[in-house]
Order: structure tokens, then C-alpha cells, then sequence
């Protein structure tokens, strides 16, 4: 009792009865197959099946947690760990808790978070779905890479092993099955060592089926992804519009454009200006997601230019609306004096009038809103500067 724990081996649980006993006793086995000092955890998630009796008559410590959920078994039991390092995995015996060698001999090289991958391991006939193996597993774990430039090809595989005090420095917070992603992302985002070990998986065990649901899971996947990454949610989106709107409207601000006998007019204005008032939203709506997501410690500071704070000051954005409110009100001074031109009667020529009327409104409502959120993202700031 005396010596340190090197490994600790954490095993989330909810009514595994019918798989728990054998994957304790190939972990127990694997710590002295290889004279390893360490403990095995089962972090139990209120089960009713006896699942605890039998973790403990096999030499394992039982850790209750209350909180329901994937993610906060396993950070509860991360959390009451004495292991340098942890290496987890579900205990319904689809992995091999004998066969951990390869993970101790990553993490002991100083790698902060070792990945099992199935795909190069194997995977036996029955272990995975048809549509996890070949369509949302490979599918989303490639949005991952994409997202946050990660070499992770298996983002899904629940053996993993780390060194203890990187994973709590990282501060998760999710506590269902995203809890697993949010490992993988926020060991990218940190900067953390990663490396993948091949893993074999197997047919678990149970008799029930399991808890993953395919379509809702995949789709709390997909859904996790975008709120990590703002920037392909928002800003990337928010940019192309905002970006595409002002070109086109600048064209048919000045001309109607004719392309294969197809006329583009005011119609088509009043349509590329909406791309603009929406790009704008997407973009404005990416620094305030990131403010927020750095200052309640979601995402690290180094994944948002945080710096823009001391850029985009109150007084510029004020300034930079003031300009855009003031273009518009010119236009419109010099549609007004059309009208009096015409003895405030109808405009008899509305293609020429809206392509006045079109810009003027887009840059006083675009500017108004650069005013309003210049206030509302200085107030962020005052929160998230020292």
C-alpha cells in the first residue's frame, strides 16, 4: 500500500453483472503479468444487477457515482484514481483488459492521451454495427480530424489510456456519452501528445442490447462537433455569405447583370443584401459563442484570438457603425431628393430608385448592429480580461 500506483484501470459500469467479473480478473491479471503496481476502479453508475458485489469479490474498489451518465461515471472515477496513469474501457467485454501492454509502453514514452484503434486492431465479425463501421464512425470521426486538425482516426474507441493529470487539467464537462469526444478534442485543441495503439474489438457479452443508439448518438456526435468548432458553424459559413452578398450587390448596386439571357435586377439585390445581414449574424455570432466558450473554460484560450478584445475596441466599433449609418443616410438623402423631384408622387421608375433604397437599408442596419454588439462584446470582455 505503501508503493505509488503507476496504473489505474477504470471501468464505467451500469448493470454489467453478466461481463464485469471477467474483465476485472484479465485486468487483474494483466497488472500481474507484467508487475505493474496498480488498481482496478469500477465506476458504478447505480446499478441494481449486483454489479458491485461481484467487483468487489474480484479484487476491484467500487466508486458510487450518483450523477447518471457515461461522462460522469468515468470523471468520477477519474477523479478518485491514484494511477499516474488511467487506462478505461467499457466492461462489457468487448475489449481485452489482458492485452494493455501497448498503452503502458505509449504513456511511459510521456504521451498524454493513447487511442485504441479497431480499425487497425480489428474488428471480429458481430463486434460493430454494419452503419458504425463503415459509414458513422469513419464519417465522423473524419468531421473530428477536419474540425480540429486531429490525427485521431478511431474517435469513437472506448479503450484509451492517459496520464491522469492531463485529462483533469483539460476540465471536462460534459457528462454523457460526448464525454468520450471531448477527450480526443480537447487533447487536440490543448496540444497534448496523442498517439493510437491497434485494438482489437470484440462481441460484448451481455445479452441485453447495448446503450448506444445509432441514429441519436450520431447525431449528438455531429451536433458536439459543431458547438466545439464555431468557426466552421459560424464563421467560415457567416464569411462565404457575407462575402458573396457584398460582391453581388456592389454589381447590381451599380448595373443589372445579364448572363445567358437571364436578367439579374433589384429582385436579385434585395436577395444578395439578406446574404449579407446573414453572414453578418454568423460572424458576430462566432466571437460571442467564443468569448463565451473561453471564459466558462470550454475551449482553451489558444483556440480563440482572444487578443481581438484589445483590437476591436468600443470605440472603433462605434466609430466603424457610425461610418455605416452615415453611407446609408446619404443614400437615402439622395432618394429623398428624387422624390421631391418628382413632387412626392410615385416613383415611376423603381428599378432605379431601389437600387438606392436596397444599399441604404442594408448599411443602416448593419451598422446599428455593429453599435449594439460593439457594447455587448466590450461587456464580454470586461469579463474574460484579468
Amino acid at each position: 500500500m505503501s508503493q505509488e500506483i503507476e496504473l489505474t484501470i477504470l471501468m464505467p459500469c451500469l448493470n454489467e453483472a453478466e461481463t464485469l467479473e471477467i474483465c476485472v480478473q484479465k485486468a487483474q491479471k494483466f497488472l500481474i503479468d507484467y508487475q505493474i503496481v496498480g488498481e482496478v476502479i469500477i465506476a458504478d453508475n447505480g446499478s441494481t444487477d449486483g454489479s458491485q458485489e461481484i467487483a468487489i469479490r474480484n479484487g476491484a474498489q467500487v466508486v458510487a457515482i450518483s450523477t447518471k451518465g457515461y461522462g460522469a461515471a468515468l470523471r468520477g472515477g477519474i477523479e478518485m484514481a491514484r494511477g499516474k496513469y488511467i487506462i478505461m474501457g467499457d466492461s462489457d467485454n468487448s475489449y481485452d483488459f489482458s492485452s494493455l501492454e501497448s498503452f503502458v509502453r505509449r504513456l511511459r514514452e510521456g504521451y498524454d492521451l493513447v487511442m485504441g484503434n479497431r480499425f487497425e486492431g480489428g474488428i471480429e465479425k458481430d463486434a460493430m454495427p454494419f452503419l458504425h463501421r463503415y459509414l458513422g464512425n469513419p464519417g465522423l470521426s473524419f468531421i473530428g480530424r477536419l474540425f480540429f486538425r486531429s490525427n485521431t482516426r478511431d474517435f469513437y474507441c472506448g479503450l484509451r489510456g492517459f496520464k491522469r493529470d492531463s485529462v483533469l487539467d483539460m476540465n471536462l464537462k460534459t457528462t454523457g456519452m460526448e464525454f468520450a469526444l471531448e477527450m480526443v478534442v480537447k487533447a487536440g485543441l490543448n496540444e497534448l501528445n496523442v498517439t493510437e495503439v491497434p485494438t482489437k474489438l470484440y462481441p460484448d457479452g451481455r445479452n441485453r442490447p447495448p446503450h448506444l443508439r445509432t441514429w441519436r448518438d450520431g447525431w449528438r456526435s455531429l451536433r458536439f462537433f459543431l458547438l466545439y468548432s464555431p468557426r466552421w458553424l459560424f464563421l467560415i459559413p457567416g464569411f462565404s455569405l457575407l462575402l458573396v452578398g457584398v460582391l453581388l450587390s456592389v454589381i447590381l448596386t451599380l448595373n443589372p447583370v445579364i448572363i445567358g439571357g437571364v436578367r439579374f435586377d433589384i429582385h436579385t439585390l434585395l436577395y444578395s443584401c439578406s446574404m449579407i445581414f446573414i453572414g453578418f449574424q454568423c460572424i458576430t455570432f462566432y466571437y460571442f459563442a467564443s468569448v463565451f466558450a473561453v471564459r466558462e473554460g470550454l475551449l482553451p484560450e489558444r483556440s480563440f484570438p482572444v487578443s481581438l478584445l484589445d483590437i476591436f475596441t468600443l470605440e472603433r466599433g462605434v466609430f466603424a457603425g457610425l461610418i455605416l449609418i452615415i453611407s446609408g443616410i446619404f443614400l437615402s438623402v439622395q432618394l429623398f431628393r428624387v422624390w421631391v423631384y418628382n413632387d412626392f408622387g410615385d416613383l415611376v421608375n423603381p428599378a432605379k430608385t431601389f437600387r438606392l433604397a436596397i444599399p441604404a437599408v442594408t448599411l443602416s442596419i448593419i451598422g446599428v448592429q455593429i453599435v449594439l454588439y460593439s457594447f455587448f462584446y466590450s461587456i464580454l470582455g470586461l469579463k474574460t480580461k484579468p
